[in-house]
């Protein structure tokens, strides 16, 4: 069969494509070969040490997507029947039925970046008026989301991202141009009251917005207009406006306020535009649904580059607390990705809800290592 041509900017190709939830029998995730070492429990730092019990909720919530996948099956349904409130039990259980892999770079190295993210509160209104000026879009109906490994299975887990014109798909607006021209117009979903913390939101994925009449609605990730996530930060340390050490969120604030004529020069420098769709808040304890489908727990849900680590397993972490040397040494579980977690050893750690996680959140720039647990009788290929 001859595969139809189609006109592709290199631009409009962004990220994997996040797991949808998962619904009825599926095979197994792969894991890349060439990614992992075997290692073994007594090679964790500080896996003694963490209260595997805070792990159990993040992992429970995975185990409603992974458990029907043929090697996670078992361990699962224990789980479940497990006494979650004995800390000697969890742990005999992790030990029991996985086996943990030390995450390795392409180059042999086995550390990198870990950050923070978290979700943020937000005022609004319904409707533009007063300081309420700053919208947050629904998803635009002419945006075109089309999965290339339907036509060239040698592209699996790329995308492509734009609209059509005539009979070619060309690139969807940058942020720069969707802000000029007005096109998203009628696809508000709410009005904020500080631009800066609408696009740090965009960076976070979802968050939480107060509303005039005390009403608290959630805004959740929707979709994206197909450029790749460029770092404002970054973009200030070029510039030579701020130090690495100063590039933190709390840093960028501080730089816009002293130079606020430059504010949408920055954040324009970023042409990646995220869009939102509206969420009741069910239970305020739980975070948003990240790329695996299911509620992020605080301090135990990471977001991960899929292309190395598989949404829904368990990793153990061992990283140092933001701007200390203070170790961050805890099972956590890959239960999201974002368009800057890119790499094998690369993860992005929520913090959880409010002013105190943005806090720590902003300041986190650390070092670290991990490692996969992955079910005993699954088929590894190590190095």
């Amino acid at each position: 069969m001859v595969k139809p041509t189609v006109s592709i900017s290199p631009s409009a190709i962004e990220n994997p494509i996040p797991a949808p939830p998962y619904t009825g029998a599926l095979p197994d995730i792969k894991v890349p070969a060439g990614t992992l070492r075997l290692s073994t429990f007594s090679a964790l730092p500080g896996w003694k040490n963490d209260d595997v019990r805070q792990a159990m909720p993040a992992f429970l919530t995975s185990c409603s997507a992974m458990g029907r996948r043929p090697s996670w099956a078992e361990p699962c349904a224990i789980a479940r029947g497990l006494d979650a409130t004995s800390e000697s039990a969890v742990r005999s259980f992790f030990e029991a039925f996985f086996t943990p892999y030390q995450v390795i770079n392409a180059d042999g190295t086995d550390n990198g970046l870990v950050t923070g993210y978290y979700e943020p509160l937000l005022r609004g209104a319904r409707k533009r008026g007063g300081a309420y000026q700053t919208p947050l879009y629904h998803a635009p109906d002419d945006l075109l989301t089309i999965d290339l490994a339907a036509v060239y299975p040698e592209l699996k887990g790329l995308r492509l991202r734009g609209r059509l014109v005539g009979n070619k798909v060309v690139p969807y607006p940058n942020r720069a141009e969707l802000d000029k021209s007005g096109s998203l117009s009628g696809k508000e979903i709410v009005w904020v009251d500080d631009p800066v913390d609408a696009f740090f939101l965009q960076v976070q994925g979802s968050g939480r917005v107060q509303l005039t009449d005390g009403q608290i609605l959630r805004v959740a990730y929707s979709d994206q207009n197909g450029y790749p996530y460029k770092s404002i930060g970054r973009y200030l340390i070029d510039k030579g406006e701020l130090t690495l050490a100063q590039a933190s969120a709390q840093g960028i604030k501080a730089w816009l306020v002293a130079n606020p004529a430059r504010q949408q020069e920055l954040l324009n420098s970023n042409p990646s535009y995220v869009f939102f769709k509206e969420e009741k808040v069910l239970d305020p304890s739980q975070g948003p649904k990240g790329a695996q489908g299911v509620p992020l727990t605080a301090q135990r849900s990471i977001a991960i580059d899929p292309h190395f680590v598989p949404l829904g397993v368990p990793v153990f972490l061992a990283t140092t607390q933001p701007n200390s040397a203070k170790a961050l040494q805890q099972l956590v579980v890959a239960q999201d990705t974002g368009g800057a977690i890119k790499g094998a050893v690369r993860a992005d750690l929520f913090w959880g809800y409010g002013d105190e996680a943005g806090d720590k959140a902003g300041r986190m720039k650390q070092r670290g290592a991990m490692w996969v647990l992955l079910p005993k009788l699954f088929p590894v290929a190590t190095r």
